[in-house]
């Protein structure tokens, strides 16, 4: 089962998604600038790629993700200013 969403953050809206692979929930918070993505995330090639990447761990819905913090992110997005441990909320707000 799939979820699909569009969340304002400000004056601007992000996409959102949650999937069901195998056991777990993949889940996705996309922005104009980059994204936040659960434990799926390979940190290593989306820095290879310079891509603006937030990993967070623990959650399973969209509504998890927006109420966790940043566990680890690229350099791209610490040259935003996004920091381990920063909650989602504000990142959302810098990649929006």
């Amino acid at each position: 089962m799939s979820s699909i969403k569009k969340i304002k953050v400000g004056k601007k809206y992000i996409s959102a998604l949650s999937m069901k692979l195998c056991s777990k929930n993949l889940v996705l918070l996309r922005a104009n600038k980059g994204y936040v993505m659960c434990g799926y995330l390979n940190l290593a090639a989306a820095e290879k790629f310079k891509d603006v990447a937030i990993k967070i761990t623990g959650v399973s819905t969209i509504k998890d993700a927006l109420s966790t913090k940043v566990f680890a992110c690229t350099a791209s997005a610490k040259r935003l200013g996004i920091r381990k441990g920063q909650p989602i909320k504000e990142v959302l707000k810098i990649i929006a």
